[in-house]
């Protein structure tokens, strides 16, 4: 009778355990250690890499931000390269990023009245992703550029395709503020 116990109250641990509805784990977030956006003037002469590195993440450790200065009314060519140095050797974020482009978008708000970023490229479906840009500058001015990922955003939410995270939704996987002064 003890056998016929234990088979009855072992047979919906069995049943559970095989069941095909068990949830999928979701990609785990990458760390991002190192974000690097180089700028390029449209003649080549003036390149300028705002930098970001973090190496221990969330840890105690202030991150070393590094801003830029742009020259006025001057159009850049913008490239953003996003790594895990924290493993040996670093690994490229920016691969996965381009490889998950329709679920990735970048965002980018400046204080500076007269810098305007645009997007350069697309995912599949035509949404922008802001890995490449173009940075137009006008008279000479002073603030920031915040550049945010974002996770699965909405991107055909209202203002989301033009750059407005307001909308995108999703979860930021970084967010970067860089000091810029346009000369």
């Amino acid at each position: 009778m003890k056998i016929n116990y234990f088979l009855f109250l072992a047979l919906p641990l069995l049943l559970t355990s095989c069941d095909k509805d068990d949830p999928v784990i979701p990609n785990e977030e990458e760390l991002i250690t190192t974000v690097n956006y180089t700028l390029t003037s449209s003649d080549g002469q003036d390149v300028v890499l705002l930098s970001f590195v973090d190496l221990d993440g969330d840890g105690e450790n202030q991150p070393t931000i590094m801003g830029g200065t742009l020259s006025a009314n001057t159009v850049y060519t913008g490239s953003i390269e996003l790594l895990n140095e924290a493993e040996s050797p670093a690994e490229d974020i920016t691969e996965e990023v381009q490889e998950e482009d329709d679920e990735h978008q970048f965002f980018f708000q400046s204080t500076i009245s007269e810098l305007v970023v645009s997007y350069t490229d697309q995912d599949g479906d035509g949404n922008p992703v802001g890995l490449n840009t173009s940075i137009t500058t006008g008279a000479p001015d002073s603030g920031n550029l915040t550049v945010t990922l974002r996770h699965e955003p909405v991107k055909d939410a209202a203002g989301v395709s033009a750059g407005d995270i307001t909308n995108a939704q999703g979860e930021t996987d970084i967010e970067v503020t860089f000091p810029i002064d346009v000369q």
